[in-house]
């Protein structure tokens, strides 16, 4: 069994492990127009990773996608607050309840976890951040969650060895085509996958300013386009 990136439409992702450990990530499901999949079929995951508290990342789903199972939530001590409130058991969450941050990495079961900084604003809780995920393979999938370019990029392309990035596209609330382009070369992933795209009007309907703009930025870079669904496979070459 491979290592399985699908799109949930937005920035939502699961990615299930060669070893069968299930990893959500921004689960906005509900009201989510290019979700192709129901709460109760996500049900159950082994991590949630949460970047911010807007609601097309947090979403509504939180305690129905946890309850009744041993999945752990990961996000920052003031979105995990949020959370608590929302109903989600404080044993549920990393760190015995209190979250982590930014610069810090918690390993579960072993996936290792880093929280990366992210350019964005929060809605009323904590910051905005990205996640570093490392699987148990050693495949390493950067989800940026919502944000603009930023230098530091560059150093997470040195330190992680990144095998899949997952970038935000759209433009208006995020990075635009180009920016995005730029952050390949910066990351130097061996595969991009674009994001937070086509959801709303006011955001780029399509990736193909994207695929551009990389084959100029970062040519050895390949872009991936997934449908709300789809899967691609990830492996550590």
């Amino acid at each position: 069994m491979s290592n399985q990136v699908r799109w949930l439409g937005h920035a939502a992702f699961e990615i299930t492990s060669a070893q069968g450990k299930r990893i959500l990530i921004d689960p906005w499901i509900t009201g989510n127009p290019l979700c192709p999949v129901k709460v109760e079929e996500l049900a159950g995951p082994d991590l949630v990773l949460i970047t911010h508290d807007h609601h097309d990342h947090y979403g509504s789903d939180l305690p129905r996608l946890l309850g009744g199972g041993k999945g752990i939530l990961v996000g920052q001590p003031e979105v995990m607050a949020k959370a608590k409130q929302d109903g989600v058991e404080k044993e549920q969450i990393i760190t015995g309840g209190s979250g982590m941050n930014i610069g810090g990495t918690v390993e579960i079961d072993g996936i290792k976890v880093t929280m990366t900084q992210a350019v964005h604003s929060s809605q009323e809780a904590g910051s905005p951040c990205g996640f570093i995920v490392t699987l148990e393979d050693g495949t390493v999938i950067y989800h940026a969650g919502d944000t603009g370019i930023f230098s530091s990029m560059e150093l997470f392309g040195r330190l992680y060895e990144i095998d899949v990035a997952l970038l935000p596209i759209g433009s208006v609330f995020v990075m635009d085509p180009e920016q995005a382009a730029l952050a390949l070369k910066l990351l130097q992933p061996k595969i991009a996958v674009p994001m937070h795209f086509l959801t709303f009007p006011a955001l780029e309907q399509s990736a193909d300013n994207f695929i551009a703009a990389a084959n100029r930025w970062a040519p050895g870079v390949r872009v991936e386009v997934l449908q709300p669904g789809e899967s691609l496979f990830a492996e550590k070459s």
